[in-house]
Parts: C-alpha cells; structure tokens; sequence
C-alpha cells in the first residue's frame, strides 16, 4: 500500500489531538488523526463531559429534596439510575458525534486504528480493513491515560469498579468505598453518597483533595461529612476479599490493619500514561513513571516529534491538553507561542460543594520565599449566594505582599468552577491587587465574594 504523507500526524483524539489537529488546519497544514476508539478521546466519552452529566441529576436530585426551604412542594422523590445512566451517554454521544464533524469541516483526515512509530516521521496504522503507512515531518503523541490499578485492588467490573466501570454501573451501590480523594474519586463519592449510598472514602494522605489549599480541603471535608460520608485519611486499602454479594477491605489505619465490608469499591488511585505498544522507546523517547518527558513546548527531544496532555505529565487536565495542542500546532506552523505555564493552569472538582483553584497554595507559596497577604470572604456574607441557598463555601486569595501579584485562589462551593476563570484571566494579565479593588463586581452575583476576598487581604473588606 502506498504511503500517504501528511504535514502533521496526530496519534490520539481526545482534547489535546484533536484540538491540535483543528488548529494545524487552521494553519494551512495536512493534517491526519489516528484514534484507536472514540473520537473525543476519554475526557468526552468517559470522563470530563458524562461525570458533568451524572453529577448534574445528583445536584437535581439534591434540590429536590430541598424543596420546601424554596416554598415548594416535591413528593415521592425517586430516581431512574439507569434514565440517569442513559442521559449521560447520550450526552457523550451527542459530543462525540459533533467531533467527527469538525474533523470534516477542517478536512483533517481521520484513521480508526492502533497507531506505532516504526521509524522517526512514520505511523503505523493497524485497523480492522488491515493497515495505513503514514510520514510527516511532525507528529504529536496525544495517547491519554487510564486509571492505575494496584496490586490486590484490581477492578473486575462487578464489585470492583474503575471511573469507566462507575459511569455505566451494573447496580446501585448500597454500601460503597472510594479508595483515593482526588478529583475522580471525590467526584463519584459525590455523585453516589447524593443518591443514597452508605459511602467511605480512605485516602493515603493527610486531607482529602490533597492537592487543594489545606484550608479549603478541610472546609471541603466538613460538608463531605455533614453530607453522610465517612472520610478517613492517612489509611491505606491493603488488600480486597471478594465474593459474589460482597467486598471485605483490609483497610490500615494507624498501624492497624481493620476489616470493613462493602457491596461496591471504586479504586480512583491516579492514572498512568497511555506510552505502550507506540514505539516511542526505540525511538530514544524518554519516558519517566508512564509519561514522555518534554520541555516547556512539548518537544521530546526528537526532531518533530510532540507530546501533549496526559501523557506528558501532570496538571492531568483536558483544558491543559487542549492548549498545548494549540501551542504545538502554532509552533510547528512556524509561530512564536508562548509555553503552558502549569501554575496558571486552573483545577475544578465538580463534587458538591465545587472547588476550584488556581496558582499557589498558601502553604507553597511561603515554601518559595514570597512574603504574602492572604484574603477570605464566607459565602454566608454574599447576597446572591442565601438567595440561592447555598451559603456554605469561601473565596480565598493570596497575593505577593512586596508587588500585589495575584499567587493564587481557592474556592469552594457553589458554582465555584464558573468563577475560578476571572482570577485566572487575572493571572494571565498578571493583574494586580489594585486592578482587582477598582474592578467594578456585578451586584448582586457570586463574583462579589472574589472582589471581597481580595479587598480581605488588605483589611479593606465590607461585608465581614
């Protein structure tokens, strides 16, 4: 068969590849995709976009059983698990579908199949009609990850479930385990403790969402339990005992190794880099812990040869996928872009109450030397946020004392997710706390908190 060139080859097409692919056509590039399943790739069909869609009925289904502090009237609330279900992959779906029309519109060519690089410029297609030679002067590795699977704790599908186990699940939890608090983790703990589950999350370190400022972990946890869940952190799941109706966890808490029996385990325990089977080793590619190492542009050290999203490292986010796409493809189209800076990359766990961040934590940014000042605002203190009735949650800011940078803002509650993107266009303009005094907030709205926040900081806020 003969080859068939390309400008630019993109393995993978979830929200780094084919947002690359689109840019690169933009540009006046052949383009070519290789996907191996779906089209959106694990953040559209079995991640960012369905979770949305099941947290989504779980928030409904939380107000509905508040109904009458809003003077209405609900009776015999229920839920259809599988309507549940079936919506949400019907939102993927729909999602999906729309992708491949924008391979179209762009005229990016699209092949279905196992991609490897048996040589430096050339793609290896395998695909069920038999095989496609592909070569371009550039190619970007956009493979994703997948969940990580510890030893003992393997999912089976039945009892024990990873995320994609989770978003089609065989039945209703009654009595659930989350093992890991990450977003994945706290997000499905969410999502199942809102519909009934009796539900426990152990996490190996100290606080859960160990990634988030300690104050808003902790502010986090308190609701997780006023909630129901049980939360026990610096404990480790040791071993699963499986039977047919049920799950027993060797679970070590404090040296102590106790027992606790479950119907249901979800082992959210982080991810690995989809690096296998591509070739990329004897390419002289180097890999660290499952993810290709590259530089601030996504370089491999290969001569136009790319790594983006997952694969090349944390933050693992599909906003941070999609923008590397767009600067690599700008980079190769002969552009100037400017690098990814991961600090400025924002972080949404879309569990209830929603948190949100971006920047520094309070704890690292004194770790590099800043002398800060920090700023705080309840919801409780927010108009807009009673009216909704959804007055738990803060606005914290942290700022360089010495320049009145913007460091970093930790949110929780609701809507937190919506608000988080008008401190990090803050921090893209490398706005100052003065910038953000004069800023006139909308009244009465939930952005008033990030202006009372800041205004905190510098002991000039209003309604504390």
């Amino acid at each position: 068969m003969a080859e068939k060139s390309f400008d630019l080859i993109v393995i993978g097409a979830g929200p780094g590849g084919y947002v690359a692919a689109i840019r690169a056509a933009q540009l006046g590039l052949k383009v070519a995709i290789v996907e191996r399943e779906h089209l959106g790739g694990i953040c559209l069909n079995w991640g960012c976009i369905p979770t949305k869609a099941l947290l989504r009925s779980a928030e409904v289904f939380h107000l509905m059983q508040r109904a009458g502090e809003f003077g209405l009237k609900a009776e015999k609330i229920s839920y259809d698990l599988a309507a549940v279900v079936k919506r949400s992959r019907g939102v993927a779906a729909q999602l999906s579908g729309g992708i491949g029309h924008l391979m179209k519109k762009n005229k990016i060519t699209v092949f279905m199949g196992q991609a490897t690089l048996p040589a430096k410029g050339k793609v290896l297609v395998k695909t069920d009609k038999g095989s496609d030679d592909l070569s371009a002067k550039n190619i970007i590795v956009a493979t994703g990850a997948r969940a990580r699977e510890l030893p003992g704790l393997e999912a089976d599908g039945k009892r024990v479930w990873t995320y994609k186990h989770a978003l089609n699940p065989p039945h209703m939890p009654k009595k659930l385990l989350v093992i890991g608090s990450g977003a994945i983790g706290i997000e499905f703990a969410s999502f199942f403790n809102t519909l009934g589950a009796d539900t426990t999350v152990v996490e190996v370190m100290d606080r859960v969402l160990p990634v988030e400022d300690v104050e808003i972990s902790k502010f986090a946890r308190k609701q997780f339990v006023k909630q129901g869940m049980k939360i026990v952190e610096k404990a480790m799941v040791k071993r699963l005992d499986r039977a047919n109706d049920k799950i027993t966890a060797h679970i070590e808490i404090k040296g102590k190794v106790e027992k606790h029996d479950f119907d249901t385990v979800i082992s959210a325990v982080g991810i690995v880099g989809n690096v296998e089977n591509l070739g990329l080793e004897q390419l002289g590619v180097k890999l660290d812990r499952t993810h290709v190492v590259t530089d601030e542009y996504c370089r491999t050290g290969i001569d136009g040869l790319y790594a983006i999203g997952d694969i090349a490292g944390a933050p693992w986010l599909a906003h941070k996928a999609s923008h590397e796409g767009v600067m690599v493809a700008e980079l190769i189209a002969g552009g100037k872009p400017h690098p990814v800076k991961p600090e400025s990359i924002a972080g949404c766990t879309y569990c209830h109450p929603q948190v949100a961040s971006v920047g520094y934590t309070e704890a690292k940014a004194k770790e590099l030397g800043y002398d800060i000042k920090v700023g705080r605002f309840p919801f409780i203190g927010n108009g807009k946020a009673i009216a909704l009735g959804e007055a738990e949650g803060m606005v914290k800011t942290i700022f360089d004392a010495k320049t009145g940078e913007l460091l970093g803002a930790h949110m929780v509650g609701a809507e937190v997710t919506e608000l988080i993107q008008g401190y990090v266009i803050g921090r893209q303009l490398e706005t100052t706390e003065e910038d953000l005094m004069n800023t006139v907030f909308p009244h009465p709205t939930l952005s008033e908190m990030m202006h009372e926040s800041v205004l905190d900081a510098y002991g000039r806020v209003i309604h504390m």
